[in-house]
């Protein structure tokens, strides 16, 4: 059950060198999903996109929270936070939060990012330590990866079978490539009506969170907004599935294929 809100964040941390003028999001931005886990019906997850200042250079403050409710609260209690702030003009991140208390297990860190000195900080303000990390390039943070490749990548130049790549820091565990398979277009039922998404498949290295054989899939939607609609791990034992569950300030028409 622990593993949920980390496979969703780390997941939604997925789908050019300069950013499209015509971005995909704005300030404004809300998305709510829904997640199951067998019969577990009642967690949910948003991500709020605010606008901020970060020593003077304009950036986008991304918060994502995850939290259980109702019933599935009452044996397993999941309280987290993720913030990432991350460049305007470049999505270059600057800093990345995370807050969790899922259960008893606890974390409670900041990274923050010098690009400058192609340098970052990790605080673990839980156990009083700092972890130093030197920067590689196209380096993004868990929040600000999904940020950056819906503004930084063409649908048209998108290769069924062909990866995306991406040097993520997130946690005390250091940089990981990360790949993003493209498994061509497909259209999925939703509360909203049929939508049609994009559809993809994270692949991390061997033994982290994500393995191959849990089968993750992402489907995006095939708009300017390229939201997440849905997205689904096959496990040993059942399945975990987060749905679009509510939206709001969205920076282009949300596109529904009526029957």
């Amino acid at each position: 059950m622990r593993r949920i809100f980390v496979l969703f964040f780390l997941s939604i941390g997925l789908c050019s060198n300069a950013q499209n003028n015509d971005s995909a999001f704005k300030p404004g931005e809300w998305l709510k999903f829904r997640l199951h886990y067998g019969w577990l019906n009642a967690s949910y997850a948003t991500l709020q996109v605010n606008s901020k200042h970060v020593d003077g250079v304009p950036v986008y403050h991304v918060v994502g929270r995850g939290e259980t409710t109702g019933f599935a609260s009452v044996f397993f209690k999941v309280d987290d936070t993720y913030e990432s702030y991350f460049g305007k003009e470049d999505g270059k991140p600057y800093r990345f939060v995370r807050k969790i208390d899922e259960g008893g297990y606890k974390k409670d860190y900041d990274i923050v990012f010098d690009h400058q000195n192609d340098t970052a900080v990790l605080n673990d303000k839980k156990n009083k330590k700092k972890i130093n990390f030197t920067l590689q390039d196209s380096i993004q943070d868990l929040i600000s990866a999904f940020y950056y490749l819906r503004n930084n990548y063409n649908p048209e130049d998108l290769v069924k079978g062909e990866d995306i790549k991406l040097k993520m820091l997130y946690d005390d565990d250091g940089i990981f490539n990360f790949k993003l398979k493209y498994l061509g277009n497909e259209v999925l039922r939703t509360k909203y009506g049929k939508v049609e998404c994009y559809k993809f498949r994270p692949l991390v290295q061997s033994g982290r969170v994500f393995k191959e054989k849990e089968s993750l899939s992402l489907w995006v939607s095939a708009d300017k907004n390229r939201i997440p609609i849905r997205i689904k791990a096959d496990l040993a034992v059942g399945a975990i599935k987060a749905d679009l569950d509510g939206y709001n300030g969205l920076k282009h028409q949300f596109k529904i294929i009526m029957d």
